[in-house]
């Protein structure tokens, strides 16, 4: 069995919170980290609700893609966890300013709130995975 060839991806422009990868790419697939709408420069949680952490989220979804020399329009599947689902049709809204997401494929999950990894003190209302 051949084995498979990994490489780590990262960038400033989308720190992690914690020692993790932003992104893996194996062989010629990537996996990213969940995002949550975290300003890069302050690393605090953007205002505004749900709709604009979701822009920020895919802000840095789009700058670890970039990293990889990839762009939204090699994304395969999405998933967004949702702290209400009351917010599904303005992180749809988000989702349409970005064309080649809307040809992904796309799961949404309601959660418990927050919807962060690790400690949830951040009280973030949406996680694009």
């Amino acid at each position: 069995m051949a084995s498979l060839v990994k490489k780590i991806i990262s960038t400033t422009k989308a720190p992690a919170l914690g020692p993790y990868s932003q992104a893996v790419l194996v062989d010629r697939t990537m996996y990213i980290a969940g995002q949550i709408g975290l300003e890069p420069s302050t690393g605090q949680l953007v205002s505004g609700g749900a709709k604009e952490e979701a822009k920020q989220a895919l802000k840095n979804m789009g700058e670890i893609l970039k990293a990889a020399g990839c762009d939204y329009g090699n994304v395969v599947k999405t998933t967004v966890l949702m702290a209400d689902m009351k917010d599904y049709n303005d992180i749809n809204d988000v989702y349409k300013q970005c064309p080649p997401l809307t040809v992904s494929l796309s799961s949404s999950v309601s959660t418990c709130s927050p919807v962060s990894p690790g400690n949830g003190n951040h009280g973030d209302q949406i996680s694009i995975h």
